[in-house]
């Protein structure tokens, strides 16, 4: 007869190897995880830091009403007239060009011609809006001088050009109202500088 009193080996010992196994198992897992989650947490981190920038905003050209232009008016105030923009110097960044004149009631006042860059303190109640824009303007060249006194139409810029029709006098006796002579006049960015060039004619315009 067979003693009920001694545990049957045959089954316990395959069930206790059967519960080690497990343990084991369970603490590997738990031991993989723990190694995969922080190459988990870096690998999200490294995606996010390389991840590519967004281009910054092309910088827009400079508002010329905004600019303080060395002119000096004896009545009213400096008046843009004309205006291009273009880039003259090949940095990607626009520049503006602005003729401009006193305001005055009567007569024809001289045209003085400004490059402008940056995004300068201008003067005026939009200074402080520009600047904050990045669309201010300050004076980094002057194309023509208003003691010249000459008038400016048709202003443009191509490529790294400035242009414009120049209306002068031929002598003192001319009235200051009506100019008699036109030049063709251009600036050409080159070695960091404005080379002038122009064609004249001499008629009556």
């Amino acid at each position: 007869m067979p003693n009920t009193a001694l545990p049957d080996l045959a089954h316990t010992r395959p069930r206790a190897m059967h519960w080690l196994a497990t343990a084991a198992a369970t603490a590997a897992v738990v031991a993989l995880a723990g190694l995969l989650q922080p190459t988990a947490a870096t690998a999200s981190q490294t995606a996010a830091g390389n991840a590519p920038q967004a281009p910054a905003a092309a910088r827009p050209a400079p508002d010329p009403a905004t600019a303080t232009y060395p002119l000096r008016c004896r009545a009213g105030k400096p008046v843009v007239v004309h205006r291009a923009t273009g880039d003259l110097d090949g940095d990607n960044a626009p520049e503006t060009v602005a003729a401009v004149r006193c305001e005055t009631g009567m007569g024809t006042p001289s045209t003085g011609i400004y490059v402008l860059t940056g995004a300068g303190t201008g003067a005026g109640s939009n200074a402080g809006a520009a600047a904050e824009n990045g669309t201010g303007g300050r004076v980094v060249a002057t194309l023509l001088d208003p003691a010249d006194q000459q008038n400016a139409t048709g202003l443009t810029i191509t490529g790294r050009a400035v242009t414009a029709t120049l209306l002068g006098y031929s002598s003192e006796a001319v009235a200051r109202c009506c100019p008699d002579t036109r030049q063709r006049t251009t600036w050409q960015w080159r070695n960091g500088k404005f080379l002038r060039s122009a064609t004249t004619d001499a008629r009556s315009v």
